[in-house]
């Protein structure tokens, strides 16, 4: 089977699609096809002799809000009708499951983000000035840190930071200077936690 490239407008979205997309993945879908084209190359739109999309449907979508003229193709002429339907179901299904410990330890939670992936039950917590949002930009000498937690572990990190700026030690605490209140919290958390441990 080779690659084609052809016109976008020789495609036809297949009407029994089971699969779809809410506006905010579809979203990240059209910057991932702007940003990385060269994907597109490497998992072409799997269609069959009529040019109606086997695979690749949503992408196609994307493909045409991002404005592109000409896409990448495989056609799937070998494949019987029956053959045809399982494969777009089966070109879906998600077989496996995420590393969650490789994903936090090996990959950026905001990148994963970034390029669509979303995992049920994992909350991104930053360490802002108000609230868990992000800081507007870094300041010398401080760090930012940003966190992956299951959505119960975050819940409590929450809540933690929420008790300790409650506490008179709260009120006195060293800050070196640093006026990210849930920073400083977590800080002294951690310190309290620290002293337990000698």
């Amino acid at each position: 089977m080779n690659t084609e490239t052809i016109s976008i407008k020789k495609l036809k979205p297949n009407p029994a699609n089971p699969r779809t997309i809410k506006d905010d993945k579809f979203h990240k879908l059209v910057q991932s096809v702007k940003s990385f084209p060269e994907m597109l190359k490497l998992r072409p739109i799997v269609v069959n002799d009529q040019y109606e999309v086997l695979g690749g449907n949503m992408r196609l979508r994307a493909c045409i809000e991002a404005g592109m003229s000409e896409v990448t193709i495989i056609r799937a002429s070998e494949l019987t009708e029956d053959q045809q339907r399982e494969f777009i179901i089966k070109d879906n299904v998600g077989f496996g499951d995420w590393d969650m410990d490789a994903l936090a330890n090996e990959w950026d939670a905001e990148e994963l983000s970034d390029w669509g992936l979303h995992l049920p039950g994992f909350a991104d917590i930053s360490i802002g000035t108000d609230g868990f949002s992000l800081p507007d930009g870094d300041k010398e000498p401080f760090q930012q840190m940003t966190f992956t937690l299951a959505d119960e572990q975050a819940t409590q990190v929450k809540n933690a930071i929420s008790d300790i700026k409650e506490t008179e030690e709260y009120k006195y605490a060293e800050t070196m200077g640093n006026e990210n209140t849930n920073g400083n919290a977590l800080y002294l958390i951690i310190m309290q936690w620290a002293g337990q441990r000698t």
